[in-house]
Formats: C-alpha cells, sequence, structure tokens
C-alpha cells in the first residue's frame, strides 16, 4: 500500500509542524540561485530557456540566499533522525554556500558525489568549460551517527565501473563518488498540459533510485522540502519507503499527486538490500553437531605445514599443546604480529584428495548442504 503525502506549502514554515527527529532520509534539491539575466541564445538563434523560474531568483544577494539556506538546513536537522542521512544537490552557484552552512550547523559530512551528466547542456557562448556536473554531499547529524548504507547493494548498482560481460560474470566493484546519468530527456521529461516540460530542473529517477536505495530501508520515511516533479517521492514509494513531499507551487503538487498515485513498490533485492544482509551466524561447535567437522580432525594450512587438533568445544589444539580460538590460532601458527587472523579462511581440512577452506565448510552448513561438491576447494 502506497503511503504519501504532498502538502503545498512553504518549506520551512511546514518542516516546523513536522515531529522531530521523524526522517529517516532526505533529500533536498534546493533553489540553485542561478542569478539568470538577459536572453541566452542557442547557437541556431533560438532562446534557451534554461534555469530562470521566479522561485529560483528570488534572492536579493549572498547573505539572504545564506539566511535561506541555513534556515531551511536548520529546520532539516531537527526533522532529521538521529541515525538519518541528508543529501543536498547544487550547482557551482550554491553547493559551497550549502556546505558551508552544513559545517557551521554541525552537520558531519560522509561524502560528496559528482553526478557527471552524460548529456550536459553545451555552454553556449564559448566563454567557459561546459558544466557538466552537479555536486551532491551527503551528511549526518554529527559524526556518531550509525547511518544507514548499503554497500553491497551499492556494488550492486554500479554498472558504470564494470562492463556488462564483466558484470554477468560476477565482477562487482566498489560505488565511487563519480555517477554518470544522463540529464533527463525524451520521455522521462514531464511535461505540463501544453506539451511543455513541466520542471526546469528535473532530476534523473536513476539518480534518486540509488540514493533511496543505499541510504534507506523498507518501511522507512523520505523526506523532500523541495518536491519539484516529485521525482524523489517515485524512487521512495518504488522502493517501499514512506514519502512526505513540500512544494510551493501548486501546479508541481497537481502533477505530482498523479505521478505518485501511478508508482508501485518493486519489492526487488535492490529495494530490501539483499546483498547486504548478514548470513546467519554458525559456529564451528554446531558445525560438529551437524556433521560438518569432525572432532579429532586436523585442522591445516593451504600448504598443509601447521597442523591443529579439532576439540569437542570448538576450539583446537596447537603442536606446543595450548589450546585456543581457531582465529588465535591462525596468527600463532602464521607467527603474526596480530593478535588474532581470520581462522575460516586460515585454515582447512582435508576432504578426499582435497584440502578444503573452513569457510567453505561453513556455507556449506548454512545450506545445510551434506553433497561432497565443495565449492573454492584446493
Amino acid at each position: 500500500m502506497r503511503q504519501f503525502q504532498i502538502i503545498n506549502g512553504d518549506c520551512i514554515e511546514t518542516m516546523r509542524k513536522l515531529n522531530a527527529e521523524s526522517a529517516d532520509l532526505i533529500f533536498a534539491d534546493p533553489p540553485y540561485w542561478m542569478r539568470v539575466s538577459g536572453v541566452l541564445k542557442r547557437v541556431e538563434g533560438t532562446d534557451y530557456d534554461g534555469c530562470d523560474d521566479s522561485w529560483d531568483n528570488s534572492f536579493s544577494n549572498l547573505g539572504d540566499y545564506t539566511a535561506f539556506t541555513r534556515a531551511w538546513l536548520l529546520e532539516a536537522r531537527r526533522v532529521l533522525k538521529k541515525n538519518g542521512s541528508l543529501w543536498v544537490i547544487g550547482s557551482m552557484q550554491c553547493v559551497y554556500t550549502i556546505g558551508n552552512a552544513l559545517q557551521e550547523l554541525g552537520y558531519w559530512l560522509i561524502n560528496d558525489v559528482v553526478w557527471w551528466k552524460t548529456n550536459p547542456t553545451p555552454n553556449m557562448m564559448g566563454s567557459r568549460l561546459c558544466n557538466a556536473h552537479e555536486t551532491l554531499i551527503w551528511a549526518v547529524k554529527d559524526e556518531k551517527a550509525k547511518f544507514t548504507f548499503h554497500y553491497r547493494t551499492g556494488k550492486e548498482m554500479n554498472r558504470e565501473a564494470v562492463s556488462e560481460a564483466d558484470f554477468l560474470r560476477g565482477v562487482r566493484k566498489q560505488l565511487g563518488s563519480v555517477w554518470r546519468f544522463s540529464v533527463c530527456s525524451g520521455q522521462e521529461r514531464l511535461k505540463d498540459e501544453n506539451g511543455e516540460k513541466l520542471h526546469s530542473t528535473q532530476k534523473p529517477y536513476a539518480l534518486l533510485h540509488r540514493i533511496v536505495n543505499l541510504c534507506s530501508n523498507r518501511g522507512d520515511l523520505v523526506l523532500d522540502p523541495f518536491g519539484g516533479t516529485f521525482t524523489t517521492g517515485a524512487a521512495a514509494l518504488d522502493s517501499g519507503r514512506r514519502f512526505i513531499g513540500i512544494e510551493s507551487n501548486v501546479i508541481y503538487c497537481r502533477h505530482g499527486q498523479k505521478r505518485l498515485e501511478q508508482c508501485s513498490d518493486k519489492n526487488g533485492a535492490l529495494e530490501n538490500a539483499v546483498y547486504d544482509q548478514k548470513p546467519p551466524i554458525i559456529t564451528l561447535q554446531q558445525m560438529i553437531e551437524r556433521g560438518f567437522l569432525h572432532v579429532g580432525e586436523y585442522f591445516q594450512t593451504q600448504s598443509g605445514e601447521a597442523k591443529s587438533l579439532l576439540l569437542e568445544d570448538g576450539r583446537i589444539r596447537l603442536p606446543d599443546g595450548n589450546t585456543t580460538n581457531i582465529h588465535t590460532g591462525a596468527a600463532l601458527a602464521k607467527k603474526s604480529k596480530a593478535e588474532r587472523l581470520n581462522g575460516f579462511t586460515f585454515w582447512h581440512v582435508r576432504r578426499g584428495d582435497r584440502l578444503v577452506g573452513i569457510d567453505v565448510i561453513r556455507e556449506k552448513a548454512r545450506r545445510n548442504d551434506h553433497s561432497d561438491n565443495y565449492d573454492k576447494s584446493i
């Protein structure tokens, strides 16, 4: 069941009415204050209608814009849960003001992300570099926040850094801080009743879907103080989250209502953060009880050099007679400076004519797989 609310009103005044620490994730796309003046012409002579809307040009000076930025960020901080995340997007005209305000108000910065536009608007006059990116800032309320971050889900969504062939072969890479998405165009660009673009700065759905699924969980509340085309809401509802969107423009609200009513929960692996779910804990003693390991068998290194005897309680007896756990035993056997190593990957047992890692045996125990088929066998 879709759970969303669109509120037509001023973002600051409306946020003041929301409950404190109620939002798990806030995505904000505030006015950029582009300071557009005059008429810009395309190469072929037609007018370029960039972001010249009244809501983006209502600030008299930098002090005015800074005061507005601090005011909405202060309310967002109040509404954000102690372990929630705030994402803000901006261009060069505003992002430094926003970043400065975030730090002055006590937010803790996690990352800045570059949205690299694959189809940027060219610089019409050829008088400066083409503005081919925007910057996103990811922040939390303070440095002690235990924020949601689905690391492995991010690797699954990182298709920019992995070829299709490699991805199908199972190659995954860390999601970095440069994201490549196209600017909204074609069917994705929302139109008004006259067939004109509804909003000057509509953000790509893929961008919002990524953020929602990186930094929130199913059932969480996502807030967007500057609703616009309500792409944040669409990504949230499609991902099984709840949503509140605030927007001062009644026309945007009307189109947003229609858009969000058509959303449906995808309920897929990304939306459920399946890739980040921790496997069930299983101890060596449980592996013995279930018949995957046997009391009295030898734990060996991959080369077969060091051997230790498995005891009934899941500990091992080293060649010198000392009894310890597999992790401390691994460090001692390797003569490591560390007190502990990963014993599951260090130790192996013999199965037939092969040495098989304890981590492989553990995975078989989790699946209750008693077959002789050992993945990653040596």
